[in-house]
């Protein structure tokens, strides 16, 4: 064996995979022969066209039309005024679900479980509908704990741009989301297990269906394809951060190519928000100081 092939055999010391060379590139170039390989087999087993990409982006179209139009306060408004018009004594009912103290709690717990019915459900039924596995969507952890470092990593880094960003005033006006979570830790709390399983179904559609589905026809343009929407769904949050959202998407996409799994990029984007959301609290000075609301 020569010199230059017993180098390459060698494993990839931790500094030496994060170079862009190794993680970026070589991770491409693999996603492009195996779509080399994958597009031969189909022609040797006569399949015919790929119809994985058209189903997966008509069905993300779908569903961010969906998320958007029903998925958001309007959504919500429009949801309870039919309820309250059609149901036995639904305007008493309509009237107490206003004056709720969690009434906001519940609009963001609307626009949260649209985002689960939209990135989570309806992809993964297409999934069952085309005969494929939702397990092979990215869910596995095989190689997950392999590649955590690089999540510890990652994280510390964005970490540190969210201390730095968290004293603009566009930042501290959006954030935290939930504009009551200020209010206790309860409030706090179940706002982020919300927030949390928005992310998950976030990073499955992303990093999980829309690669998996793309990348046989795409090789590694399926990322790139990927970036597009991810980047229009920050569309009114400050510029910086929809900016960022480019390169958040290719390295996260990149990531879950690499690893075959969304598990780290679903951890980094719900530490990361967290994060922010604790950040923003800490600059106003809002940081809750009870374990339940106080209702005067």
């Amino acid at each position: 064996m020569s010199a230059a092939a017993e180098a390459e055999a060698r494993p990839l010391s931790r500094w030496q995979q994060l170079q862009p060379k190794h993680f970026f590139f070589d991770t491409w170039k693999r996603m492009d022969e195996e779509a080399r390989v994958a597009r031969e087999r189909r022609r040797e087993q006569g399949l015919g066209w790929d119809h994985r990409p058209m189903v997966a982006l008509v069905t993300g179209a779908v569903c961010l039309i969906l998320m958007e139009y029903w998925g958001m306060d309007t959504g919500m408004n429009r949801a309870l005024d039919w309820t309250g018009d059609h149901m036995a004594g639904g305007q008493e009912w309509l009237l107490g679900v206003h004056m709720s103290h969690y009434y906001r709690l519940m609009h963001n717990g609307w626009w949260a479980l649209w985002r689960v019915i939209g990135f989570l459900l309806i992809p993964a039924l297409m999934v069952k509908l085309t005969r494929q596995k939702i397990r092979d969507q990215g869910l596995s952890t095989k190689g997950f704990w392999e590649h955590a470092w690089i999540y510890g990593l990652a994280f510390l880094v964005v970490l540190g741009c969210v201390v730095i960003v968290s004293f603009e005033d566009s930042f501290q006006r959006y954030y935290p989301f939930y504009s009551q979570s200020g209010r206790s830790y309860s409030d706090l709390l179940f706002w982020e297990l919300l927030y949390a399983c928005q992310f998950f179904s976030l990073e499955y559609f992303f990093r999980g269906y829309l690669l998996t589905q793309l990348r046989d026809s795409m090789g590694s343009h399926a990322i790139f394809a990927m970036v597009v929407p991810y980047v229009m769904i920050h569309f009114g949050k400050p510029m910086p951060e929809t900016f960022a959202a480019i390169l958040a998407g290719i390295f996260l996409g990149t990531l879950s190519m690499k690893t075959r799994s969304i598990w780290a990029g679903f951890l980094i984007h719900v530490s990361v928000a967290v994060s922010m959301d604790v950040a923003a609290l800490v600059q106003t000075h809002a940081l809750p100081h009870t374990l339940w609301p106080v209702f005067t």
